[in-house]
């Protein structure tokens, strides 16, 4: 994985996201909760949320950094987005899927099977989807990986998509892929690959799915410059994506990102409210952030 990570999953909770981070960081060594942030008055009509109230709590399991956000009840999780972890050993293997199990359900009992000695896919208690896997992690090179399947409408553009996200992130390359099936039939058995040296994974999981991505998990993608917000921007919505607020957008696929400039994090954590306040203001009056129009707004005076 790369040594800054560059794509950063934000999981959007209906108001628990610091219970989820407590839990999460419970469960997996090298972990911990980071700095959060607190809403403001900007956005009281659309959130709903009280000022004050805890916006985001950063938090960090095995060393791979989440984005946990006090979003509401507007989005769930599905199983389109989870996290597969790799395990050492059956003891922790086992242990994981105690905890996550516990108020959750299995989706794919713990057991062997042909691709695995012990593999299991569980919801947990918030929803989010967890795939456990005994294999070495030397092989597998990050303990937790995000998953993503392409089920329903989307079944067959799992191979399309990891081909996009390849050609748009620099230092990303098809680290290994199963297909079944010939030509324009074909369809991804299984799919690694790496963006800016993260790695992911992908899965046609069939048409019959009901459940496709959701808002509930968005990737963002932290940008040191206004030309790189303006290229993932515009490759990512190209052919049919959908801009969104704030930020945010879908790509053709229905997978949700946001495009966020770095330097937005460290204005939204300066101490000083004002500023705080009327960056929130210029976030939502705009869909693609702009970096400019964010520096003006933190460093204005007499408003």
């Amino acid at each position: 994985m790369a040594q800054t990570q560059k794509i950063v999953p934000c999981l959007w909770f209906d108001s628990n996201a610091e219970e989820a981070a407590t839990f999460y960081t419970s469960l997996f060594a090298d972990s911990h909760i980071g700095k959060k942030l607190l809403y403001s008055e900007e956005g009281q009509e659309i959130t709903g949320k009280a000022p004050g109230s805890v916006m985001t709590v950063d938090f960090t399991l095995a060393g791979y950094r989440f984005t946990g956000l006090n979003g509401g009840p507007q989005f769930a999780f599905t199983p389109a987005i989870s996290f597969y972890v790799t395990c050492e050993s059956e003891a922790e293997i086992d242990t994981l899927w105690a905890s996550l199990s516990e108020g959750g359900m299995a989706l794919m009992g713990l057991d062997k099977y042909d691709w695995s000695e012990k593999y299991g896919w569980v919801q947990d208690r918030f929803g989010l989807t967890w795939q456990l896997a005994l294999e070495k992690l030397a092989d597998e090179g990050q303990k937790v990986v995000p998953f993503l399947m392409f089920g329903g409408q989307q079944h067959g553009h799992a191979e399309a998509a990891l081909t996009l996200y390849t050609h748009i992130f620099p230092n990303s390359a098809l680290e290994a892929i199963l297909r079944t099936g010939e030509g324009v039939a074909a369809t991804v058995q299984q799919a690694q690959f790496s963006l800016d040296g993260e790695k992911f994974m992908v899965i046609d999981g069939g048409p019959g799915h009901a459940f496709t991505f959701t808002e509930a998990i968005s990737l963002q993608i932290m940008c040191a410059t206004q030309a790189e917000v303006d290229t993932f921007w515009a490759k990512l919505i190209a052919d049919g994506g959908e801009e969104g607020p704030c930020g945010w957008l879908k790509d053709k696929f229905g997978v949700s990102w946001q495009v966020t400039p770095t330097v937005l994090y460290d204005m939204l954590h300066d101490p000083d409210p004002a500023r705080v306040q009327r960056v929130n203001q210029a976030v939502f009056q705009m869909k693609k952030l702009d970096i400019d129009t964010l520096q003006r707004a933190y460093t204005a005076t007499g408003q």
